[in-house]
């Protein structure tokens, strides 16, 4: 549980016998000043003091790791949870822009054979709280940094559309509360075709990224398993109802592997299902794990594949790697500290971020 798990309502049985307008002043601090309960100046010293004691106002994450990379500019932390489940999530520090990557479950249930976070299998939903807290640390952070956190990607651990009524919930604390604009928001899946359905009519105007990998039913059963129950003519019918109803730009993710969805007649199904969609493609060179020793596509061979998209009428852009040396790049999270690795601190929950 997450002192972000509370409603309004029970903000308000926290403080009752204090005056009404006590609520939200907790919540402004909790949310928009990023602040612990006993840094609340605006609130009586008294109150302070009681509410940083108070156990549902209690932090869920506990900083175990940190690691950084690029330089600085990412950061990747790993946290505990309150019952030893570990999830991690990732800052990136860009010139216009600071994105935080963060985890809807600890490890995950959807088994991608590329992915660490999948050959590590799944631990439990997260809270709404947890969701919400690692956008607030993040937040916290950048703003140590001097930076202003504005966007926000649900690509870290797990499969968010498996958590949906909880990440919907993130995602409504994330902009009314925080403050967060919507369209800087990021849902990606790996296909769970229910899921997108329902974000058809989701009130809020976030995005939707679509981890596809593959554009033909026996090489996605392979690298994505979740497409033996929901394949391709099922997920693109699911893609085409959410396009028509949000007027959203759709993408697709496309880990780029050497010798198996880089190839000529890899561009051609890909560009078959993207083009009818206005999809864009965002082309990752796949990133190494443990479990999956495959090499990801050379650089020329991605520029290849790129110019095939491109005549064939496809928008496709390379996504830059960020964080490849702490395993902090797509596919990579795995929620384990680099013992000995000297890049790593150790840190407790009051420090940073």
């Amino acid at each position: 549980m997450s002192r972000y798990d509370l409603t309004r309502a029970e903000l308000a049985a926290l403080l009752r016998g204090e005056p009404a307008y006590r609520v939200n002043q907790l919540a402004d601090g909790l949310y928009r000043q990023l602040a612990e309960p006993a840094e609340l100046t605006a609130l009586p010293a008294a109150l302070r003091a009681r509410l940083g004691r108070a156990p549902e106002l209690a932090g869920a994450l506990d900083l175990v790791a940190e690691q950084r990379a690029d330089a600085g500019a990412t950061a990747k932390w790993l946290f505990a949870l309150h019952d030893g489940a570990q999830i991690e999530a990732v800052l990136m520090h860009a010139p216009r822009r600071s994105t935080v990557c963060i985890s809807s479950q600890a490890g995950c249930a959807m088994a991608c054979s590329f992915c660490a976070t999948g050959q590590a299998g799944f631990v439990r939903q997260l809270s709404t709280g947890e969701i919400v807290e690692q956008v607030v640390r993040a937040a916290r952070a950048a703003r140590a940094a001097e930076r202003r956190l504005d966007h926000v990607v649900f690509m870290g651990m797990g499969e968010p559309l498996a958590n949906f009524e909880r990440v919907a919930r993130a995602v409504g604390v994330i902009v009314d509360e925080i403050g967060i604009a919507a369209r800087h928001v990021t849902i990606s899946t790996v296909g769970v075709v229910p899921g997108i359905r329902r974000l058809s009519t989701f009130p809020r105007q976030v995005n939707l990224a679509v981890s596809l990998h593959a554009a033909n039913d026996a090489l996605r059963d392979e690298l994505v398993p979740l497409n033996r129950r929901y394949p391709l003519s099922e997920l693109t019918d699911a893609c085409a109802t959410y396009v028509a109803a949000t007027r959203r730009r759709l993408s697709f993710e496309w880990a780029l592997i050497a010798g198996r969805n880089d190839r000529e007649r890899d561009a051609d199904e890909l560009a078959a299902i993207a083009r009818p969609l206005g999809a864009h493609v965002n082309l990752i060179p796949l990133n190494p794990t443990p479990g999956f020793p495959v090499l990801g596509s050379p650089p020329a061979r991605v520029d290849a594949f790129r110019a095939a998209l491109a005549a064939r009428g496809v928008n496709a852009t390379l996504r830059r790697t960020r964080g490849r040396t702490i395993d902090a790049a797509c596919g990579q999270l795995a929620a384990r500290a680099a013992a000995g690795d000297a890049s790593v601190r150790a840190l407790s929950m009051r420090g940073a971020p």
